[in-house]
């Protein structure tokens, strides 16, 4: 799992309660974007912002998982008309990381 491997080098590693915390954000914010790829360069980035909001202080997975996917939600869209991350802003960010690669 991404994030696991990601935690191993943060300084949130070690700390259990934490790291149940956002593994399951993380886990909540997969199964809202229907992601079920973990080696998916999104899955990264998704673990990657849960790991950044852990680290100000939130605790609760429910209000990280919201505040990521709202983070989320602004990649390659300067802003959306909703707060609601869908399918088709997965697709675009998919397609801006594969050019990137190019």
């Amino acid at each position: 799992m991404t994030i696991r491997r990601l935690l191993k080098a943060s300084r949130l590693a070690g700390l259990q309660e934490v790291e149940q915390r956002l593994n399951r954000a993380y886990r909540d914010v997969l199964r809202s974007l229907h992601l079920v790829d973990r080696n998916d360069p999104i899955a990264e980035i998704v673990a990657k912002t849960v790991i950044e909001i852990g680290a100000t202080g939130v605790r609760e997975p429910s209000e990280i998982s919201k505040i990521a996917l709202k983070r989320l939600a602004q990649l390659g869209r300067p802003r959306l008309e909703r707060d609601e991350f869908t399918f088709s802003h997965i697709l675009r960010l998919r397609s801006s990381l594969r050019t990137r690669r190019m």
